[in-house]
């Protein structure tokens, strides 16, 4: 199975001057967990909702005054879209991570790959697999 056939469709990016605020209000209002970071028509980081808290919230430093760069994870992780699931899935275990961004032969992002996605639509078998290596680092 691809990667383009389990993904979600139409990911989008924000530039890495984005005020974190923007940020937080798209991803609550897009209902994600994560939103990819882009400088110069490139995808350079990733925003997630646990960067938000940790890195925001426990800095002590003003909302206002920080930008997606600020507490962006680095560097991206990424997988291709005809890339066999299992290898995007043993990228998501080697980086500790339960979304990737996902881009096409010209590289340009085109979906995103989270682990419900591969639970929803992968074998039982991998599924289990997945959350299981995923799961174990917070063990």
């Amino acid at each position: 199975m691809k990667v383009k056939d389990v993904m979600h469709k139409g990911a989008t990016w924000v530039e890495s001057s984005t005020p974190v605020a923007k940020v937080a209000k798209r991803m609550r209002s897009e209902d994600i967990g994560a939103i990819p970071i882009g400088e110069n028509d490139r995808i350079v980081g990733m925003v997630t909702d646990r960067d938000i808290c940790c890195r925001v919230l426990g800095s002590r430093r003003d909302i206002g005054d920080l930008t997606a760069r600020d507490v962006m994870t680095r560097p991206i992780l990424y997988c291709k879209a005809d890339d066999d699931v299992g290898s995007a899935i043993a990228i998501m275990k080697k980086g500790k991570v339960r979304r990737l961004p996902v881009i096409n032969a010209k590289k340009r992002l085109v979906g995103m790959l989270s682990l419900g996605d591969v639970s929803a639509k992968a074998s039982r078998e991998t599924s289990g697999a997945t959350l299981k290596a995923l799961a174990a680092h917070h063990g």
